[in-house]
């Protein structure tokens, strides 16, 4: 190809990835609102058998997933409820929210109990439905009982409506009236005693975010609004700390640790590897052509995500920062080529030298991406579609763009370094010949069992992102303060319409009731429990038709016992009343707060929701559930860690896979003899880094198993690298191996530096190739001959 031809492709080159950029740019800015994914739930994969559970699972994590709940503290009763209201009325006049709820509007009792009067005699409490199944039960008695209970402080039922206080006891069971916080002045509010013995008051107040708790705008707008509320509360009402918790707060967190791992990987990488690459070929020229094809690389990994995706994960953020590493390592052996030649350079002999060990190392690198896109997590999906669109695109621009700018001959590498290359070169190579080489594999083997010995693996999902201690000391502290549960656990009940999913669920309320009087649950929030099913209520009308049987002795108990004859007469003449109709009662504004437990009927039937509330034991929640009909235990948590189990336990044989798909590649190229002399130092890198791993005491994910796929397909490029470049740099000892070297010290500075990111899930991903691909680097000059004593 001429001269001309080459600036040509170039230019094709260039167009074409301007375009692609501009795709990336549009896609990132253009379309309004951020495609930053900070939502958890988006990056884990569907484990649920059947796809109501995971409707549920969606519904459960954003019922409350745009509203911030802040609970306002003070040891000062009037400071702390005047606090509260301050912090409302600040919070409601900002436009980061679109609604605040601190004082609750006037309400009459009265109308709150009103709609349950007409339906009075169908609905009964479990101890006086118990009760009233006794053959000896004495209604007198239990009206002389109810009226001399003491006062009632939360929603009661006047006396002439409810003389034996069945609807009252029923009203008691209710969420409404169980719940530690309380009406008072115009505030729900809850009292605690802290340790010192001192009495705490804590005022709930919530607001809605005007947006996506997941959308960086709405983030940031609101955040700042609290914060400038909550300094104005605490300057005017010292003392007083404020609780929070709320999807918004870990979104921010979350984005904020990103932000500061792109920040420490991205820069420092990229400052490690321009000194480097500045040290290694002694011009900015180089330098700037590697960021170039890196800069190509990013940008095609970028656009071909959202493409695809539509978004990008925090994790693929964090992991295209350490990128860099990786997709400079085709231009610098490209410019290794150059540098090597000397005088004698000419752009297509170097293309035509270096492309088989590109295109090598490039499958290499695809494959081991290939695998890891295979298993059904999306964020491990979208890392290895950004990586393979990158990789392809960088490698693409060794052949595409640097030919044409890298006419001219260049200065050899860092004489320094390529001493330094050869005499490790030298080193390793002579340790791994004939029977020392035997002797140092057996040595290594036994250096490295006690460390897999010590091996153990940890498939906990709440691994793959660090949660900020002091967001979940504070969700803690709001759970107990206001009797809420979290909603990682519960109960899905299905059946064949609305009537038969009730009754399912009172049957999965009676166990869970055994469970609560055993002290083993706190309590459970269900739609039977608010509107029973009809088979209840006529079971309940039952049980007190005896009693209506014979209205003149019913007025004359009434009276006896103090009641006017005229309210008497009239409780009589209300029976029987109608019973509770499910879809009514989910039109009332009692149902709003609950709606969200119904997940309607649909061509999967009907379903509804059941969330315990103060038990984490997975065994004890399944056993409640265990051989009901309809009912099963929904633990998104656990299946996810289970589903991460199950594939951490394939990946070993991936790695196997993967090992013998590259061994045939490497014995068509280098002879079936040499082969594993070949794949022996990522195969070595590998195991020294399980040993290593082991050692430290680091438990093994999936995240671990997936870079070690990594270490393989780098580990294999440097071999290539080595064996493709040497008999060309056969004038320079050592110069071959000074690129290998300078390629593995540029990913060590990316992807080493994820061991210090802020999430678990990538520190681990992180080490491991810290580990393997450093120990690969140094081991594969033992697949080689010892070079000839020939000074560089």
């Amino acid at each position: 190809m001429s001269r001309r031809g080459l600036h040509l492709r170039a230019a094709w080159f260039a167009a074409a990835t301007v375009l692609v950029a501009l795709l990336g740019a549009w896609l990132l800015f253009g379309r309004g609102g951020s495609p930053l994914q900070t939502d958890l739930l988006a990056m884990l994969p569907a484990t649920e058998r059947h796809p109501l559970a995971e409707q549920a699972v969606q519904r459960l994590a954003h019922a409350n997933g745009d509203r911030m709940v802040l609970l306002v503290e003070n040891a000062d009763d009037a400071r702390a409820k005047a606090a509260a209201r301050a912090l409302g009325k600040a919070l409601a006049g900002d436009k980061a929210f679109a609604s605040v709820l601190a004082e609750l509007p006037a309400f009459d009792l009265a109308q709150f109990v009103a709609p349950y009067l007409a339906h009075r005699f169908w609905l009964l409490g479990d101890d006086d439905r118990a009760a009233l199944a006794q053959p000896g039960y004495d209604p007198a008695q239990a009206l002389a009982r109810h009226l001399n209970e003491p006062f009632v402080a939360g929603v009661g039922v006047p006396l002439a409506d409810d003389p034996f206080g069945w609807l009252q006891h029923w009203l008691e069971q209710q969420p409404w009236s169980r719940s530690p916080l309380l009406p008072e002045d115009d505030l729900l509010v809850a009292h605690q005693t802290d340790p010192a013995g001192g009495e705490r008051t804590l005022v709930l107040v919530t607001a809605e975010l005007a947006g996506s708790a997941y959308d960086d705008a709405v983030q940031r707008r609101a955040l700042a609004a609290l914060a400038r509320a909550e300094q104005a509360m605490q300057h005017d009402d010292p003392g007083t700390t404020l609780l929070r918790t709320g999807a918004v707060f870990y979104a921010a967190a979350a984005r904020a640790g990103a932000e500061r791992d792109v920040h420490l990987v991205g820069w420092i990488s990229t400052g490690g590897i321009a000194l480097l690459l500045l040290w290694a070929f002694r011009s900015p020229g180089p330098l700037l052509l590697a960021f170039l094809s890196t800069a190509v690389g990013v940008a095609a990994a970028t656009t071909a995500t959202l493409l695809v995706f539509g978004q990008i994960h925090l994790l693929t953020l964090v992991f295209g920062a350490a990128l860099l590493g990786e997709a400079v390592d085709y231009s610098i052996q490209y410019l290794a080529a150059r540098a090597n030649a000397g005088a004698r350079w000419e752009p297509l002999a170097g293309l035509r030298q270096v492309r088989p060990a590109l295109l090598l190392a490039l499958a290499t690198s695809l494959l081991g991406y290939a695998l890891l896109g295979l298993v059904p997590f999306p964020a491990l999906r979208q890392m290895a579609v950004f990586a393979m669109a990158g990789m392809l695109a960088a490698c693409l621009s060794v052949f595409g763009l640097l030919p044409a700018l890298l006419a001219r001959p260049a200065r050899p590498v860092a004489p320094s370094l390529v001493r330094l290359a050869l005499a490790l070169q030298r080193a390793v190579a002579r340790l791994g010949e004939g029977r020392r080489g035997l002797a140092l594999l057996l040595a290594l083997v036994l250096l490295a069992a006690p460390g897999w010995w010590l091996l153990r693996h940890d498939d906990d999902v709440h691994l793959l992102i660090a949660q900020p201690p002091a967001l979940l000391a504070q969700e803690r502290a709001i759970r107990d303060a206001t009797g809420l549960g979290n909603g990682s656990q519960f109960y899905l009940v299905q059946g064949a319409s609305a009537e038969q999913v009730l009754q399912r669920e009172e049957a999965l309320a009676q166990r869970l009731q055994a469970l609560v009087r055993d002290g083993r649950l706190h309590d459970w929030l269900g739609l039977a429990r608010m509107a029973p099913s009809q088979a209840r209520q006529r079971a309940d009308r039952a049980l007190l038709a005896p009693l209506f049987a014979d209205p003149a002795r019913l007025r004359k108990m009434l009276t006896d016992a103090g009641l006017r004859a005229d309210a008497a007469a009239a409780y009589a003449a209300a029976w029987p009343g109608a019973p509770l109709k499910f879809e009514d009662w989910l039109a009332t504004p009692a149902a709003t707060p609950f709606r969200y437990l119904w997940m309607g009927c649909g061509a999967h039937g009907c379903a509804s929701l059941v969330l315990p509330q103060g038990q984490d034991d997975v065994r004890v929640l399944a056993a409640a559930a265990d051989g009901l009909a309809g009912v099963s235990l929904v633990d998104k948590p656990a299946s996810v860690s289970a589903l991460f189990g199950r594939y951490r336990g394939y990946a070993s044989v991936w790695l196997l896979a993967a090992v013998l798909l590259i061994a045939p590649v490497f014995g068509w190229r280098y002879g079936w003899r040499r082969m594993p002399r070949v794949l022996a130092p990522p195969v070595l890198g590998i195991g020294l880094a399980l040993a290593a791993l082991g050692y430290l005491g680091q438990p093994l994910t999936l995240f671990h198993w997936m870079a070690l796929m990594l270490v393989l397909g780098v580990g294999a490029n440097y071999a290539v690298f080595l064996h493709e470049g040497e008999p060309h740099a056969a004038h320079r000892p050592g110069a071959m191996y000074a690129s290998v070297l300078l390629s593995a010290v540029t990913a060590l500075l990316s992807f080493g530096l994820l061991a210090l990111s802020s999430m678990p899930a990538l520190r681990g991903f992180g080490l491991t190739l810290l580990l393997g691909i450093g120990g690969t680097a140094l081991l594969v000059p033992a697949s080689r001959p010892v070079p000839a004593d020939t000074a560089p």
